[in-house]
């Protein structure tokens, strides 16, 4: 298989393989995104009153390319098995690193 090939081709699998593994494919990567603006402190919200079968998922500050935008929190349904980890962000030497979060195996 000749290089243009290969490259064709697993560019073709990735997603592919992503879709699959999703869970496992998010545990191995650092970042999502890298920016050098730091994102604004954290609104500080109450969370509403617990909901049986469901995780409140927190707010955050996310990045649409040319700013940060806030994103309000909202219910999950609760995953057997698994818990969520927020978004976040995380200093990276002079730049920041967003980390989507999701759910993570136990």
């Amino acid at each position: 298989m000749n290089g243009r090939k290969l490259l064709a081709a697993a560019l073709i699998a990735s997603p592919l393989l992503a879709a699959v593994v999703p869970g496992a494919a998010h545990a191995q990567a650092s970042f999502d995104l890298r920016i050098g603006a730091p994102p604004p402190e954290p609104r500080v919200v109450a969370p509403p009153p617990p909901r049986r079968g469901y995780v409140w998922a927190p707010g955050y500050w996310g990045w649409n390319g040319r700013r940060h935008v806030w994103y309000d929190g909202h219910w999950e349904r609760e995953r057997r098995g698994y818990h969520y980890v927020g978004p976040e962000w995380a200093r990276d030497g002079e730049r920041y690193g967003f980390r989507r979060g999701g759910w993570v195996h136990d």
